[in-house]
């Protein structure tokens, strides 16, 4: 993985130094909340509902054991104990003191990491495919070109204050784990006809409170135009983006109203011109970052460990089922390790938790960690010999749960719980889904589901993309759920389709269920996903189900 050199580690430890003279400034009185409030996002440091919340950047969700250790470290000594993984690859601290905050800066440079640009109208994390380097489908690996644009993006005089946030993701597989059509821009790696490696270039992608699947600016790109390319976008959204209302400040809606096709025309106009005057990044720097994404020197001894384990052991076959995921390498698997423990809060990790995943990562997978999207942990180079011994250690730690891709892999933000957005809870209607269909025993039956949820109409949870989607809202003093079915964040990415009028919490779960039983009913074989089942059935059979339960149970009431 990349490693800082002399600029990147003095850059990290001047802004610490300035952002500790900042929090100074506000402890003593001298700076207002007011004043206070642009220093500390510049810095990743929120207001939240009950205390501050201090968002550290993961770059492309990749991390070693020293870097998960530092987190956990963190965690016990300036919060309570844990971390939240978030669905951009960053982990949020909910509790930390004011004054503790540059000194947890001061921990993040030790081990090369930070919380710039976590925050702000600025180019944020770049995320990336967290099987990036590991999968067999790959085409290349995604996270050279993530870490140029990190180098790129981060204080960029120019793109430091965009009319709003911007978010970029990237790629390396035809199978798109990153979601890049629900980014600002989305770089998909594909082949010319040649052979070559370029981006399919989407533009305008995003969720909110105007969802919208981004458009193809670009069918192939050649790597070498990648940074002006993208200097052109930011250059036409800079210039022509709302700053009238923030609502509609997002490139989606500059996309939206300005069409796909005038849109492309502006981008490729800045574009030629942003390509005459561009210097090309030293090839050296470019070498340095590809060497140091280099693939491990694998062990391709053989065993029958793996085997032995599968035959012997129906809790480790269940495992594997869900959590290990073919490699690139025949002798490897990826393995996923959940943080959706049935009835826990998702994405959470104890520092004790962190510090054997650090472990696992140090002894048994050529120190890496990776953080995914969808909230869970990724060991990506292990041999399978060794996957049964990992499996023992992730149970002695409650890191187990056989359940990725399944109905109780669900990702929600943190909602009211922390979240001075959130207008409803989110925590724990996802453990109350989750405890529900374990009692059933329903998780292996119904197959892949992915269910998101999200506390208000920021959509941090994904739930338009969601195959069942849950969006939270306050309706006149009372929590209320909105549903949405259909949605997909693959790379045949589709907003879900709401069903009508919201739940309340308590009749909120038996809709889930009465949609989970329509398709367990209605599916052609038990290989039909619920995805493949409502796009052949639509929504009508579903809206059916809930609403006439729905309709039963009020009149029982």
């Amino acid at each position: 993985m990349y490693a800082y050199d002399d600029f990147d580690a003095d850059f990290v430890r001047a802004r610490v130094a300035e952002f500790r003279e900042q929090v100074n400034r506000r402890i003593d009185g001298s700076l207002t909340e007011d004043e206070f409030k642009p220093l500390r996002l510049k810095n990743g440091l929120y207001l939240q509902l009950h205390a501050y919340m201090l968002r550290v950047a993961i770059p492309y969700g990749t991390l070693d054991s020293r870097q998960m250790r530092q987190l956990a470290m963190i965690a016990e000594r300036w919060d309570k104990g844990y971390g939240h993984f978030t669905t951009r690859q960053n982990v949020q601290f909910n509790w930390p003191k004011l004054k503790d905050v540059p000194d947890i800066l001061d921990a993040l440079a030790d081990v090369e990491m930070h919380a710039i640009q976590t925050s702000g109208n600025c180019i944020r994390n770049v995320t990336a495919d967290h099987f990036a380097g590991a999968a067999a489908d790959e085409i290349e690996d995604p996270r050279p070109t993530a870490e140029l644009l990190r180098q790129w993006s981060t204080d960029h005089p120019e793109f430091q204050y965009l009319p709003r946030k911007f978010k970029i993701a990237i790629t390396g597989s035809p199978n798109d784990r990153a979601v890049t059509k629900a980014h600002d821009i989305g770089l998909r790696m594909v082949r010319n006809a040649a052979g070559e490696p370029g981006y399919e270039v989407i533009v305008g992608g995003g969720l909110g409170r105007t969802p919208m699947i981004g458009k193809t600016v670009r069918d192939f790109l050649p790597k070498a135009d990648l940074l002006p390319y993208l200097e052109a976008i930011l250059r036409v959204y800079n210039l022509a983006g709302r700053r009238d209302n923030k609502y509609k400040a997002r490139i989606k809606i500059l996309v939206h109203e300005t069409g796909t096709e005038e849109i492309r025309a502006m981008i490729e106009e800045a574009f030629a011109e942003q390509k005459a005057l561009f210097q090309a990044p030293p090839t050296d720097l470019v070498a340095r970052i590809e060497a140091a994404f280099a693939p491990p020197e694998f062990d391709n001894t053989q065993s029958l460990a793996f085997d032995r384990a599968q035959a012997d052991d129906p809790v480790f076959r269940s495992f594997v089922e869900t959590n290990v995921t073919e490699h690139r390498n025949p002798a490897y698997g990826i393995v996923s390790v959940s943080l959706k423990p049935v009835g826990g809060t998702p994405g959470d990790a104890t520092a004790d938790q962190m510090r054997v995943l650090a472990d696992l990562a140090e002894r048994y997978g050529h120190d890496e960690l990776r953080v995914s999207h969808e909230q869970n942990i990724i060991l990506p180079h292990v041999r399978k010999a060794d996957i049964p011994a990992v499996h023992a250690e992730l149970k002695k730690v409650g890191l187990a749960t056989a359940n990725i891709g399944l109905i109780s892999d669900i990702i929600a933000c943190p909602g009211m719980d922390y979240c001075a957005l959130a207008t409803a809870r989110s925590i724990p209607i996802a453990q109350e889904i989750a405890t529900h269909f374990d009692a059933l025993k329903l998780e292996r039956d119904i197959g892949p589901m992915k269910i998101k949820i999200s506390g208000c109409i920021n959509a941090c949870g994904h739930h338009h993309v969601g195959h069942i989607g849950i969006l939270g809202l306050d309706k006149a003093g009372v929590e209320n759920y909105q549903i949405t079915l259909g949605g997909d964040g693959t790379e045949s990415a589709t907003i879900g389709e709401r069903t009508g009028p919201g739940f309340a919490a308590e009749d909120l779960i038996p809709a889930i269920e009465a949609i989970v039983e329509t398709y367990l009913d209605l599916r052609h074989t038990a290989d039909e996903t619920f995805l493949d089942a409502y796009r052949r059935l639509g929504a009508r059979p579903f809206k059916d189900a809930i609403y006439h339960e729905h309709r039963d149970n009020a009149r029982a009431a």
